[in-house]
């Protein structure tokens, strides 16, 4: 039903879908960074073949960004069907 001015009635910010997914994904982000950036000691990484000594954080963040990138290409896989 339309306002006394013709206007839809707007919805709070925090009851739109969108909104909350995006309050939800910052909110682990921040704790998953926090996490990655305490961990600061070298480690030995077998990838594959070769052994390489990096920086604990280094590596998680390469595995998390890996994870959200794959997130993203699931969601778009799933919207397409």
């Amino acid at each position: 039903m339309a306002g006394p001015s013709g206007q839809q009635p707007r919805t709070p910010l925090r009851s739109r879908p969108a909104v909350r997914r995006l309050i939800g994904f910052a909110v682990i982000t921040a704790i998953a960074l926090v996490f990655i950036f305490e961990n600061t000691t070298s480690v030995e990484i077998r990838l594959l073949i070769p052994e390489v000594t990096m920086p604990l954080w280094g590596a998680l963040l390469i595995a998390w960004a890996l994870g959200i990138l794959g997130g993203m290409f699931m969601l778009r896989y799933r919207r397409r069907r």
